[in-house]
């Protein structure tokens, strides 16, 4: 299995500002992006992508007819959504840092939680094709990056993937990153 995993453009958003499920734009053209990364994409090969906006747009902009599936959605902060990580404060952001794969005291969704959901998803796309491109979120990139890889939990926070790049996993090992 091949999978492409883009992620969506820098989104227009305050630097230091807490956003997950939050359906922010994006800060740079989503057809600039897509012309960057189309050279490096197979032709005719399925496309899934988050609905939120910031990957809905470039998913559109390379492809067609993307599909849509809500388990691609970045990480839900809950009553952390749109606030800076200042205004969270210290003692909250401390005590993710605790626990971050299992907190979910902000009423949102833990890291294990998104890993579930999202892995659950790349099966039944894996189960349908031999390759398919992903338009998603950094955090959901990581949590894929962990289970189709089989990396340590804890490497979900040394994993990083930049904005409206694209890297790519096969047959569970990463070929190229942030391309």
């Amino acid at each position: 299995m091949r999978l492409f995993l883009i992620r969506h453009p820098r989104p227009a958003v305050a630097e230091g500002t807490c956003y997950g499920q939050s359906d922010v734009g994006i800060a740079e053209d989503a057809a600039t992006v897509a012309a960057r990364l189309k050279p490096l994409l197979p032709a005719g090969v399925p496309f899934y992508s988050s609905p939120l906006e910031r990957c809905r747009l470039l998913a559109e902009a390379l492809h067609p007819a993307p599909r849509f599936d809500d388990r691609l959605r970045e990480i839900d902060f809950g009553s952390w959504e749109m606030r800076t990580w200042d205004d969270i404060g210290r003692e909250s952001v401390d005590a993710w840092a605790a626990d971050p794969l299992h907190y979910a005291a902000h009423g949102g969704e833990s890291i294990a939680g998104l890993r579930r959901r999202a892995a659950a998803c790349a099966r039944e796309i894996a189960a349908r094709h031999n390759e398919a491109v992903l338009v998603i979120h950094a955090g959901v990139m990581k949590a894929l990056a962990v289970e189709l890889l089989g990396l340590p939990d804890a490497a979900w926070f040394s994993t990083s993937f930049v904005f409206g790049t694209a890297s790519l996993i096969e047959d569970g090992k990463l070929v190229w990153q942030n391309k």
